[in-house]
């Protein structure tokens, strides 16, 4: 769960900070207070894009940073270490920079990570819905999703299988379609390619080998320097008079004699000794290479014409012979096809039929399973919503089919009636604004830890409720809140009164300029907030002892 969360320089947040614990928080304030703000930079900092324009004016970065709690989650911290970012002392550290410039940054545990791998983290720790949420609904493109989620593992395991053979259609389709182009445009490419090919197979590259020739050559070319190097060097080692050799043999001959006086130069006499063995190892090394070494101006230019070759490739098929090799692969796979266009078209078309088969078989589970599970997901929503205040809302899925693609061959829509003795018609044509949100809440509430997440976000949930309604949203939030951490921004007393704990986010005026703050209220200031929140600005002592009466019931 989410322990501590700090905003420094995002849009009016010019600093603060929020420890939360388990269970049910709510984040109240005024419109436009910057409550959602709040979440946005939960968001950033699990993943979402960075825009600089969030960056407070003034400010050369704004930073986000969330603490994790993973204690009771060893799964979470496990998957985490797959990612790279194992935790420490059970805790998973992210922060998150904006730079005005327009570059952002992100960190987990103290190192650098990849935008891409913190959403993946991101995606392990949090369930969020945002205002914008609501309008998924109005999308029946969306719904698919929805019910693919709800299902889990079989679902989202047949989709990945489905995308794969999807691929492969696309990929054979792909193929067939470049075979079966003009036969002069054929012609046209086999001439090229055969060209290419037999040019790279008559320089026979070998990976590497430019380099070891460079340094053939830069020897051949410097024997002379080096074989007259070498031989100073066997000079000076032992052949001249002076010569290392001769004198540390005589180094050696009178620490022996002093030795005999004095044993604590033993240790300089096996020094010399080791000296005498690596200075005569030195010799053979150099005695071998002395005899290895040639000067052979028909190597010289075997090898400058070898590099010539090889550069003439470099310049146009690749930087190095791996990638001159690929290309050749490429090239020579390419060739075999267009070779054999005829038989190749026949195969190839029968690879795109054996490939469409294979991926209607595949979207004919995945409808199936759909079915199968849409029946019990639809009476999950209904009794939700008969739950949430809409004892007669009937909730149904409805399929129709369409050719197979990459998210199977359903045509997903949901579908809602709310009053007794009306047909169930497309949800985004009849629901209000409360309805869709108590729908949502109902899709959240029946999916809620589908992905494993510790910690679910509502922004807003309750906007177009009230009364009865809003209680009864409420009640669920804080069921839910008995096996999550559960963090809402809410607008309705009723919600806020339901909190284990309470922040209120304030705008205000500070040497002239808009900030935001945020407060953790204590038992009396929760009073106040939640009149305020039934009253309005005048707080009424009505208003005190409704607010006293609504948090006693907790």
């Amino acid at each position: 769960m989410i322990v501590q969360l700090a905003v420094k320089n995002l849009a009016i947040i010019e600093q603060a900070e929020a420890e939360f614990g388990p269970g049910f928080i709510v984040l109240t304030g005024e419109t436009g207070a910057g409550k959602s703000l709040l979440i946005d930079a939960i968001e950033l900092a699990l993943g979402e894009r960075a825009d600089s324009s969030l960056v407070r004016t003034g400010s050369a970065r704004a930073v986000i940073d969330l603490s994790a709690d993973l204690s009771s989650r060893k799964d979470l911290q496990a998957a985490c270490e797959e990612l790279g970012f194992g935790c420490e002392d059970d805790l998973l550290i992210i922060q998150r920079e904006i730079f005005a410039e327009g570059r952002s940054q992100a960190r987990i545990n103290g190192r650098l990570a990849p935008i891409s791998v913190l959403k993946q983290v991101g995606s392990l720790l949090v369930d969020l819905h945002g205002q914008h949420q609501h309008q998924s609904l109005f999308n029946p493109d969306k719904h698919v999703e929805f019910l693919d989620s709800w299902i889990g593992a079989p679902a989202l395991s047949l989709l990945e299988q489905i995308r794969d053979q999807h691929q492969k259609l696309a990929e054979a389709e792909q193929q067939l379609k470049q075979i079966r182009a003009s036969m002069r445009e054929r012609e046209q490419r086999l001439d090229l390619l055969r060209f290419q090919v037999e040019e790279i197979e008559g320089v026979s590259v070998q990976p590497g080998e430019f380099e070891r020739l460079e340094t053939e050559l830069s020897r051949l070319k410097n024997a002379e320097r080096i074989q007259l190097a070498l031989q100073e060097g066997v000079s000076s080692m032992s052949l001249q008079e002076g010569s290392a050799e001769e004198l540390l043999g005589v180094a050696l001959k009178r620490l022996e004699e002093a030795a005999r006086y004095d044993p604590e130069l033993s240790t300089a006499i096996e020094a010399l000794n080791s000296s005498l063995i690596y200075l005569e190892d030195a010799k053979r090394v150099v005695d071998q290479r002395m005899q290895a070494l040639e000067f052979s101006p028909e190597r010289i230019d075997e090898i400058g014409d070898r590099l010539d070759a090889l550069r003439k490739l470099r310049r146009k098929y690749g930087e190095t012979e791996e990638e001159i090799l690929s290309f050749y692969a490429k090239a020579g796979a390419e060739l075999a096809l267009l070779e054999d266009a005829e038989t190749s078209e026949q195969s190839l078309a029968e690879k795109v039929e054996h490939a469409s088969q294979a991926l209607n078989d595949q979207c004919q589970k995945l409808s199936e399973l759909r079915k199968e599970k849409a029946t019990e997901f639809a009476r999950l929503i209904a009794d939700e919503l008969h739950d949430l205040a809409m004892p007669n809302a009937r909730f149904l899925v409805d399929f129709k089919s369409k050719p197979a693609a990459a998210d199977g061959a359903d045509v997903v829509e949901f579908l809602f009636s709310s009053n007794s003795g009306e047909d169930p018609r497309p949800l985004a044509r009849i629901a209000s604004g409360g309805e869709i949100s108590r729908v949502m809440l109902a899709i959240k509430v029946v999916g809620a830890g589908t992905a494993g997440v510790p910690t679910l976000i509502f922004d807003e949930v309750d906007a177009g409720l009230g009364g009865k309604a809003a209680a009864v949203v409420a009640k669920k939030l804080e069921q839910l809140a008995d096996r999550y951490q559960v963090i809402v921004i809410s607008h309705l007393p009723q919600i806020a009164a339901k909190g284990r704990s309470h922040f209120h986010i304030e705008k205000r005026e500070v040497n002239g300029r808009t900030v935001t703050e945020v407060r953790y209220l204590s038992a009396q200031e929760r009073v106040t907030e939640i009149a305020r929140m039934l009253a309005g600005e005048q707080i009424t002592e009505g208003a005190i002892t409704n607010a006293r009466e609504m948090l006693s019931l907790l």
